[in-house]
């Protein structure tokens, strides 16, 4: 089933739309990781409760992933979607900024999901329904991960961290919330609507989403991003306390060493997926799952050498290029691309319930019981189970299968 594909030029500015959006997204919604060394004393918040925070997010967030995915699916309709949410966790911004305990501040975090957490999966919605398959692991990748961690990971804590420090906070979340505004205005006035389902597919019946979740690859993604959803907030609720207050890393030097992520995924958005088309997603998952053990490692042992800290944790942090390929683009590619909304906001909705959900406020327990060591080695089991797990995938990478299909054809050919 081919995409209803639009002109080179709109499909990158597209794509870079869709990065960017997202990339405001995650500016506010870790807005709260990079200022919790400021929140948790003003608000008086133990470890736990800064992982409910973590938690009560991804719950609404899996929560509106899957339904608003679905909805989108049923009703063809993805523009006005995406521009709702949008200025829907900018006012969620803002009430952050507004919150005197952490019943409020929960509150918030809650709503903030609830409006963010079907973004991603009309994203891909929109890609799989106007980029060509041959490109989408690319398109996926830039949307996904480029924005949202240039933004929401390098930019975020270089702007926000500054701000706290000199003007409290709370002005920080507030300056969060305004970059969304001017999002949704350019969304509205250059977004273009698919075609209805955006593919052509004569007489092609639709895949149940039950039939699409009875397939392999779609079960182990989920188990994949039960893990590395799990690492990944993990990473953000706990690493800049971790090395504040534990390794006792200077605050300008968490600031940059967190900034690094950013960097790190930024350039991964492009080279991950984009090596991902050329060598196959199963790799791809395999090796930088494993990568990603040697950033809580660093942590541990090498917190004294900074300069050294900021190359493992751009380095590992190179696991974070693989989230499009198992939250989007395997499952698209796997079963029916006309569900790829609906299979995004299932795997990432698992992936956010079971991993976001849970792991956080087991981490917090694991941090208040036995100290914030054990975050770094729940994080490094995480990511190795990732990797073994990913062995199971069966190949969709459309350049590797026509390259094996070749391969075997002329192998064929030659023994006739």
């Amino acid at each position: 089933m081919e995409a209803t594909v639009r002109s080179g030029g709109y499909r990158i500015a597209l794509v870079l739309l869709l990065s960017l959006n997202f990339g405001i997204l995650f500016f506010d919604r870790n807005a709260l990781n990079f200022l919790m060394p400021y929140v948790r004393p003003d608000l008086g918040l133990s470890d736990t409760q800064v992982g409910m925070l973590s938690s009560g997010l991804s719950l609404t967030w899996a929560i509106a992933g899957f339904t608003v995915g679905r909805f989108s699916d049923w009703l063809g309709s993805r523009k006005p979607i995406i521009i709702i949410a949008t200025l829907a966790f900018c006012v969620c911004s803002v009430v952050s900024g507004l919150a005197q305990s952490f019943i409020m501040l929960l509150g918030a975090r809650i709503l903030m999901g609830a409006a963010e957490g079907g973004v991603m999966p009309v994203s891909h919605s929109l890609i799989a329904a106007q980029v060509p398959e041959q490109e989408r692991g690319l398109a996926m990748g830039v949307a996904q991960n480029l924005g949202s961690n240039v933004l929401g990971s390098s930019v975020a804590p270089l702007v926000l961290v500054p701000v706290a420090i000199a003007f409290g906070w709370r002005h920080a979340f507030f300056i969060a919330a305004a970059p969304g505004l001017l999002s949704a205005l350019i969304l509205w006035f250059f977004l273009k609507e698919p075609a209805k389902d955006g593919f052509h597919h004569d007489a092609a019946p639709r895949t149940s989403l039950a039939g699409a979740f009875a397939d392999r690859n779609v079960q182990i993604c989920a188990l994949i991003s039960i893990l590395l959803v799990s690492y990944l907030v993990c990473c953000w609720a706990f690493m800049p306390l971790y090395l504040t207050a534990t390794q006792h890393v200077s605050a300008d030097a968490t600031k940059w060493l967190m900034a690094t992520l950013g960097i790190s995924a930024g350039i991964g958005s492009f080279a991950v997926t984009a090596l991902s088309d050329r060598i196959g997603r199963r790799p791809a998952i395999i090796g930088f799952s494993f990568l990603g053990a040697i950033l809580p490692l660093g942590a541990l042992y090498l917190s004294g050498n900074v300069w050294l800290l900021a190359a493992i944790f751009f380095v590992g942090w190179g696991l974070n290029g693989v989230f499009p390929l198992f939250m989007a683009t395997i499952p698209s590619e796997s079963v029916d691309p006309r569900l790829t909304a609906s299979l995004t906001g299932v795997v990432m909705g698992i992936g956010e319930v079971i991993g976001g959900v849970l792991s956080p406020s087991l981490a917090g327990g694991l941090s208040d019981h036995y100290g914030r060591d054990a975050v770094m080695w729940l994080m490094l089991v995480l990511c190795i189970l990732a990797g073994v797990i990913g062995c199971a995938l069966r190949e969709t990478a459309p350049r590797v299968l026509a390259r094996n299909t070749a391969r075997q054809n002329g192998t064929a050919t030659a023994m006739a």
